[in-house]
């Protein structure tokens, strides 16, 4: 026999040809098709997100006043203990005011020691009644303040040599570097940036209706990227979104006392979070179809095999949940549901001559 179509026609033929043996494979298929019966079980709502692992906070060592950085050793990705001297302030500007603060000190000793000279007198003539204890007393006070005049100044001088020597305020890590050995710096300048040690949490960004469900307290999972046994974790902050577009933001921290070891600034990671539970109909996820953008079942009832829209849910392995569209006690087909929904296609096709 001798094609006198087209190739399209010739295709379309042979298109329509194999659609109705199927047609034919699925009905004999049906008839014998074992079907399931849908069961109603609570099923967590979960909300999946990707998140970074970054620091909670971030400490910038600061120039309190100006000088020129020297002794900087430090380089991003140092460990530093608390209390570590990462460099020094040096240059005129610092030797002035270390000057001034040790003139300010002597002028103080000096006039303590003149008021405890005097103090000696009045208590030698008071001794003698050449002294009224109105100037005694009086002799004391100008003691006292002198005493504390000293302390005062004593304290500057303190505070200025421990600003020649900058201090890791924490233990941590550095994670850059702003300034270089030589530079001169003005008061406030940054020097360094540090995170602390263990302050680490997961930043994610959820959007669209699944933010509204975001609750604190709410429990899941992180997954690492590259491998890794997933890490339980817990929402502890929700920050509404700036923009219409813009998602809520959330931070969790590990819900165990100790995380993993790939627990580093940097890691990303898929998350999974449960929220409340709700109770649905579980189907086999083979007995879905996909059509013209909505999703459908082929439901057994006694007048036979009937399609009923449907809104699938959270997937659990094989099953998927089903928010609406299907009631508990149901029958839906559970084997070559597509090819069965499909069955009468082959009659929209016409045969070339």
């Amino acid at each position: 026999m001798r094609c006198r179509c087209a190739l399209g026609v010739c295709v379309a033929f042979a298109l329509g040809a194999a659609l109705a043996l199927a047609g034919l494979s699925v009905r004999a298929h049906a008839a014998g098709a074992p079907y399931v019966t849908v069961h109603e079980q609570a099923v967590p709502r979960t909300l999946v997100a990707y998140g970074q692992v970054e620091p909670i906070a971030v400490v910038r060592l600061r120039a309190v006043d100006p000088g020129t950085l020297g002794g900087l050793q430090i380089v991003a990705g140092s460990a530093v203990r608390a209390g570590e001297v990462v460099a020094r302030l040096t240059g005129p500007r610092m030797r002035a005011l270390l000057v001034a603060r040790e003139q300010q000190l002597q002028a103080a000793r000096a006039r303590e020691s003149a008021a405890r000279h005097l103090l000696a007198i009045e208590g030698s003539q008071f001794g003698a009644q050449l002294a009224t204890r109105q100037a005694l007393d009086a002799a004391r006070a100008r003691l006292a303040t002198a005493h504390a005049a000293v302390r005062t100044a004593a304290a500057a001088l303190h505070e200025a040599r421990s600003l020649q020597t900058v201090r890791a305020p924490v233990a941590g890590a550095v994670l850059s570097v702003q300034a270089a050995n030589g530079e001169q710096l003005g008061a406030g300048q940054a020097i360094a940036t540090l995170q602390p040690a263990g302050r680490l949490w997961i930043r994610a960004q959820v959007y669209g209706v699944d933010a509204a469900r975001l609750r604190v307290g709410m429990k899941g999972r992180f997954q690492p990227v590259g491998g890794g046994a997933a890490a339980a974790v817990e929402v502890v902050a929700i920050s509404p979104a700036l923009r219409a577009d813009g998602g809520t933001r959330i931070g969790l921290v590990p819900a165990t006392p100790k995380p993993p070891t790939w627990w580093v600034n940097g890691q990303w990671g898929s998350l999974v979070l449960e929220g409340p539970k709700r109770r649905m109909v579980l189907v086999p996820t083979q007995a879905l179809i996909l059509d013209r953008g909505h999703w459908w079942v082929l439901v057994h009832t006694a007048a036979g095999d009937q399609p009923r829209q449907v809104v699938p849910g959270p997937a659990r392995g094989w099953w998927t949940a089903i928010a609406s569209g299907l009631s508990a006690g149901q029958q839906v087909v559970a084997t070559d549901a597509f090819l069965d929904y499909h069955r009468g296609i082959a009659s929209h096709y016409t045969p070339p001559d």
